[in-house]
């Protein structure tokens, strides 16, 4: 009977039960290719539930299962597949095309494994070579039956690739994007066994579970100066064997290459006391102590019972030693430059990680009143990071080495006015070696310092400027070379109006401070209240310098220099700080005007000529940003007299003059180099 004569209710019989045994539980199930573990070969480790592969079963009823998971629904065994291409049920033939038609016309029909409503029917999956699945073996991935999406069927690469072996886990050095210890997966063609190790620049896999091994690998890289990927190595060494002193050792040179000598130091002491006789760890100590200036710790290593001293080390050591000797002694008398000249010796010669010698530089310089150079040479200082018991006992110039740092570190605080700081230093100084001589007065000093300027800073915002000398003074008496008090007190003295006392605390703190800028405006200021014109321009020239923006010092170096040429008897047409550009038309007053003091800029121009049109806006820029400066213009078709005096031929045509005597001409230069010119000669 054909499908048109049936009879409506039996066609719809004949579609339910085809629909039903197409419609699995999870309608949107993904296809094959899309289960597959595609993870990157070096992407960090997971743990994933491999998905169930199906299998061929034996029994009848499996045939046509869907790829075996619970509660799929099996294909009607009625449904088969025949050699002209077309489908069969007991009620009649089916052609594919009209009978996916009527299944996707009915409403809320589910498409089952198909993705889309594209044409052709679900294929079923025979094992084999077909017309409608892929050449080749697959491997019988699928049972016979199986239904897949249309077009669907799983590439056979990508099933041999997830049934092959799995990649084994390695341990990266850090290649790549990976740090030390980075655990990766394998490459698929790398022969890399589990628990291996990929050197980082050889690239060879090296075992993890073999220390000796490891170790050798790390040999490797420390011979190219791999520092830190020899570290890696060596630390996994130690984590399988941690009492092989070999293994200690050879983690102490890696860190010596990568400069972390404290945990070198303990790192040898380590394998010292695993294998006491172990000659190369003594010897990588001696080394170790004596570039850190302990010179008693390296003796005793490198010349241990039974091993043979090295005689370029022992030689080293002794130099060391001599310098290190006639530097105490200098600093015991107070020979400050000697001191300094000894200790740079004796970093020459080998002790040049020493954080004591490197401090001794700096109190050095502190005695000899350079400040700032002081800071900077405590600035420097080698950190030893973790202190090294052994290292922490020694004593150098009679105080355990650690408190002597702090020791010098208060000093400078001090000096420089950072009070609190000091405190804090001392106290720590004290805590550590609380017996010293030399750290107990430094930090009683330290606090009685401290507390006399705090309450002076009250006295003289309080209004208070005698108390206030008073506190002031009190702090000197402990600390004699302090020039931040000898400063404040001369602020005091300043407004109780005694202008020679002001000016003889400004001379003791520059003696001690030559730079010292609050120093130098007191002193400046001072010397003006006494009318001492040329001490106070000296003064102001050299803060012009230190402090080129300043306006305010170039109005009181303009003013003392207006003031010095007065009381000489000269001439002063310009009184008037940062005034107007000055037109010239005579000689005479060409002649005056450059005398003024300060420089005088002079541009020589015609009104006819466009770069001066175009120069002489600029100019006017630079007199309001230069105010201590004279600028002045000349017009040579108004002013031959002095054309010709000046011997000008060119225009623009600008000179620098001060104290008149010319000491730049400039023939139409850019607006960079007459600026920089400006104010190069106007400091």
């Amino acid at each position: 009977m054909s499908l048109l004569t049936k009879p409506t209710s039996e066609i719809e019989a004949l579609t339910n039960r085809l629909e039903a045994s197409l419609i699995c539980d999870k309608p949107h199930k993904s296809d094959f290719r899309e289960q597959l573990d595609l993870a990157s070969p070096v992407s960090p480790l997971r743990t994933t539930r491999n998905n169930p592969i199906a299998t061929p079963s034996s029994s009848s009823s499996s045939s046509g299962s869907v790829s075996g998971k619970p509660g799929s629904t099996n294909v009607n065994p009625g449904l088969q597949r025949s050699n002209d291409g077309v489908r069969k049920n007991h009620s009649g033939e089916l052609s594919g095309s009209s009978g996916t038609s009527l299944i996707a016309g009915r409403s809320g029909f589910k498409p089952g494994h198909r993705r889309s409503n594209s044409a052709g029917a679900p294929l079923i999956y025979s094992g084999g070579g077909s017309v409608n699945s892929p050449s080749g073996n697959v491997g019988n991935v699928l049972p016979m039956g199986n239904i897949c999406p249309s077009g669907k069927i799983p590439k056979t690469s990508m099933v041999h690739r997830s049934l092959g072996t799995t990649r084994s886990d390695v341990l990266g050095t850090g290649m790549g994007n990976y740090g030390h210890g980075s655990i990766m997966r394998g490459g698929g063609s790398s022969s890399a066994k589990s628990g291996e190790v990929r050197t980082g620049s050889t690239q060879s896999m090296v075992s993890l579970s073999d220390p000796e091994v490891v170790k050798v690998a790390g040999n490797e890289e420390y011979k190219k100066g791999h520092f830190a990927e020899a570290l890696c190595l060596y630390e996994r060494a130690v984590s399988i064997a941690p009492n092989n002193a070999a293994y200690r050792s050879n983690k102490a040179a890696a860190l010596t290459g990568l400069g972390r000598l404290g945990e070198a130091v303990l790192e040898c002491e380590e394998a010292v006391r695993l294998d006491s006789g172990y000659a190369r760890a003594h010897q990588r100590l001696a080394s170790l102590h004596l570039r850190l200036g302990q010179v008693e710790c390296s003796r005793s290593h490198l010349r241990f019972p039974g091993q043979q001293t090295d005689a370029a080390e022992l030689k080293k050591l002794q130099a060391v030693e001599s310098h290190m000797k006639r530097c105490a002694d200098a600093r015991k008398i107070g020979d400050w430059k000697s001191a300094m000249r000894e200790g740079d010796a004796a970093i020459a010669a080998g002790a040049h990680s020493s954080p004591q010698l490197f401090a001794c530089r700096a109190e050095a310089l502190l005695k000899l009143h350079q400040l700032q150079d002081a800071d900077s040479s405590l600035a420097i200082i080698p950190k030893v990071e973790p202190y090294p018991l052994s290292y922490a006992q020694g004593k150098v110039f009679g105080m355990l080495s650690e408190s002597y740092i702090f020791f010098v570190q208060a000093q400078i605080d001090m000096a420089l006015g950072r009070f609190e700081n000091a405190v804090v230093t001392a106290e720590k100084a004290g805590q550590i070696d609380p017996l010293n001589n030399e750290i107990s007065v430094v930090l009683n000093n330290v606090r009685l310092v401290a507390r006399a300027r705090a309450r002076g800073n009250h006295l003289f915002n309080s209004g208070k400027f005698s108390e206030a000398c008073s506190a002031y003074g009190d702090g000197l008496k402990f600390d004699p070379s302090n020039s931040v008090l000898y400063c404040n007190r001369a602020a005091c003295w300043s407004k109780l109006r005694q202008w020679e006392r002001s000016v003889d605390d400004c001379n003791h703190a520059l003696r001690i401070q030559p730079h010292y800028t609050k120093a130098l405006l007191r002193r400046a200021s001072s010397n003006c209240k006494l009318e001492r014109w040329a001490e106070s321009v000296r003064d102001y020239e050299v803060l012009r310098r230190e402090l080129p923006g300043d306006n305010e010092v170039a109005e009181d170096l303009f003013h003392a220099q207006v003031a010095l040429k007065k009381s000489r008897g000269e001439e002063v047409i310009n009184t008037k700080f940062g005034g107007e550009v000055v037109e010239i038309f005579g000689l005479g007053q060409f002649r005056t005007a450059i005398s003024s003091p300060g420089i005088s800029v002079v541009l020589f121009k015609t009104k006819s000529n466009q770069q001066c049109q175009q120069i002489s806006t600029f100019f006017n820029t630079l007199c309001d940003r230069y105010p201590s400066a004279n600028f002045l213009k000349v017009d040579l078709e108004q002013s031959l007299a002095v054309a010709n005096a000046e011997n000008v031929r060119t225009v623009p045509t600008f000179k620098i003059y001060k104290n008149g005597r010319r000491v730049k001409e400039m023939f139409c230069p850019t607006q960079e180099v007459l600026e920089y010119s400006v104010r190069h000669y106007s400091l």
